[in-house]
């Protein structure tokens, strides 16, 4: 039997992921920000001997067609490929919600209202009569707060009624003029909205002060701190008893593996464990404790509000304030945020946004930005406070230089005007810290590390081999950063750390392994000796470790960054523009700091 098709439409930040999450039992990601969902997802459910295909439309406020969003929503509606039409509203701002509502009516009658997040009108004094509504629209209206479970049941069997004809709406006549439609959504909810919002007068306070001239910007400077401070303090101490765990385990099993020829054993343990071991110890501390604590941001609806107070300096650069989002999806990891540049309406913003989010470090160069800072650049080592202020003074600059390229390239090959930006401030939510705790460990974190550690294995046997096979006594490894050791050194490098960043496409966590490898050999680091110790012996002192930590934030993106700037763009041609834009960036700064280094 044919599968019944289901299509859920809304506006931004209504909770269609979640309600998709409820039907389908997909761990599709949510967050409390618009423009989230940027592609339409896809899942399935049986219910009463019966297959439903559901697919989740992008958010969209309208079907005007001026957006990307609002265009795909447009043509997958009007295809009328579909058995039921569900419209998601959210139970704290209906009105707006209706007038979607409204204009979807218009084009079909196969439509369901799903009146969501009722927990949260309730617990701002908000009571909406969803049966009332059902009746003045002339369709099924099911109650919901699918976060929690609610109305799941319900919304099923009254899916299954319209999509099988059990129950035939009638939708009331809808003016065709927009106008009219405003009037009406208005009538209709002043008719089934009772009490006042008990919380919209703490949500002004609050967007007062987080999105205020004066003060958006300092308490979000002091937000990002704070959460670099927790990733740095917290992570030193798991980062060094997972390192003493790989060493523990390197020895018992060089002990095991005694018997074995050493071509087989040292490429095992040399290599590939050492190799992935500094990875997992280097990335998952801080990668626990800051994807968790950035999804509970974005949870919580804060986001947006960093989107909000950049716009202007976006505007000024030529882009619009969804960029900001990106670039914040680009801290955790930048095939990520090119990924979420689809949110951008206009072509030209999209294409800025996927050339200039690599000019963010990802997630993946904070451990060793760290380790540089702690090592090399603080006077004594500093603390974890003096740590997560150089890091989020690397961030400011990396904030910096995105806006001048961007104002640059907005002036030069990405000429033209900037698109209309329109953006909701979500309603803040108290975020559901467990369900945030386990999706940001598992769907971010493990992701990540997992990927990192796949890259690692062939990356260290290459290494490895790299390092053994020797021309006139010298490792492949090190004659490779000879040849490059005049280049290294203009920049403020040497060649062995450029050689290293140029092995380390793959993935920017093994840069400075590769650099310890090349210096120390594969077998000499392997009892526990400290990965600053090694730097010390490829010749790392403040100047050049602060010459490294300037070309780790800007240079050619990583390898699966790459691959995804190319799905996206469909371009060789952008892809090409999009590493040479950073490292040129790079090579200029490292070039001028060096100059300066020399004139000390």
């Amino acid at each position: 039997m044919k599968p019944l098709k289901v299509l859920l439409a809304g506006n931004p930040n209504v909770g269609k992921s979640t309600v998709f999450n409820g039907l389908t039992g997909l761990r599709q990601h949510t967050g409390n920000w618009a423009g989230k969902t940027v592609e339409i997802s896809q899942g399935s459910y049986l219910y009463k001997g019966r297959e439903y295909l559901v697919q989740d439309l992008p958010g969209t406020y309208s079907l005007d067609a001026c957006s990307w969003e609002e265009q795909v929503a447009r043509e997958a509606i009007e295809g009328g490929e579909y058995d039921c039409l569900v419209v998601v509203c959210d139970g704290t701002c209906l009105r707006r919600n209706l007038i979607l509502v409204c204009q979807l009516l218009a084009m079909t009658r196969k439509v369901v209202l799903a009146v969501n997040l009722l927990d949260e009108a309730d617990r701002r004094g908000i009571l909406v009569d969803c049966k009332r509504l059902g009746q003045l629209l002339g369709i099924p209206a099911v109650g919901m707060a699918a976060g929690r479970g609610q109305g799941m049941d319900a919304l099923k069997e009254t899916i299954r009624m319209v999509a099988e004809d059990f129950l035939r709406p009638r939708p009331i006549q809808i003016p065709g003029d927009r106008k009219q439609r405003v009037i009406l959504a208005e009538q209709l909810a002043s008719q089934v909205i009772q009490g006042q919002d008990r919380g919209a007068i703490l949500q002004q306070r609050w967007d007062r002060l987080l999105t205020g001239r004066r003060t958006g910007i300092p308490i979000m400077l002091l937000m990002l701190f704070c959460l670099l401070w927790l990733t740095i303090a917290g992570a030193n101490v798991p980062s060094e008893y997972i390192w003493k765990g790989v060493c523990g385990l390197y020895q018992i099993l060089q002990n095991a593996m005694a018997e074995l020829p050493w071509w087989l054993r040292e490429p095992l343990l040399d290599g590939i464990l050492l190799t992935a071991g500094r990875v997992i110890a280097v990335m998952l501390p801080p990668m626990a404790i800051f994807f968790p604590v950035f999804t509970l941001l974005e949870d919580l609806g804060y986001l947006p509000r960093v989107a909000y107070n950049l716009d202007h300096a976006m505007e000024a650069c030529g882009g619009c304030g969804k960029m900001a989002l990106t670039m914040c999806m680009g801290l955790g990891c930048n095939a990520v945020g090119v990924t979420g540049c689809r949110i951008m309406d206009s072509p030209r913003e999209r294409i800025l946004g996927i050339v200039t989010n690599s000019l963010m470090p990802c997630n993946g160069r904070f451990a060793a930005l760290i380790l540089l800072l702690t090592a090399f650049i603080l006077p004594g080592g500093g603390n974890s406070a003096q740590a997560a202020l150089g890091l989020t003074g690397f961030l400011l600059l990396s904030v910096l230089v995105t806006f001048g390229v961007s104002k640059l390239l907005t002036c030069t090959v990405l000429r033209g005007m900037s698109s209309t930006f329109v953006l909701e401030l979500p309603p803040f939510r108290k975020p559901q810290v467990a369900k945030t705790l386990v999706r940001s460990l598992i769907d971010r974190t493990l992701k990540v590390l997992g990927r990192a550690a796949v890259v690692s294995i062939p990356a260290g046997l290459g290494l490895w081999l790299l390092a053994k096979v020797q021309i006139g006594g010298v490792s492949v490894l090190v004659e490779f950063g000879r040849l490059l050791d005049p280049v290294g050194r203009l920049l403020g490098l040497n060649g062995i750390i450029l050689g290293a960043f140029l092995l380390g496409f793959p993935a920017n966590e093994i840069v400075l392994p590769i650099v310890v490898m090349a210096v120390t050999g594969v077998s000499g680091i392997a009892t526990g000796t400290a990965l600053e110790q090694g730097l010390l012996l490829a010749g790392f002192d403040w100047k050049t470790a602060l010459c490294t930590a300037v070309f780790f934030l800007f240079h050619w993106p990583c390898g699966t960054t790459c691959l995804t700037i190319y799905r996206e763009t469909g371009s060789w041609k952008w892809l090409l523009f999009a590493i040479l834009l950073p490292t040129a960036v790079g090579t200029a700064l490292c070039l001028m700091l060096h100059g300066f280094f020399m004139l000390l």
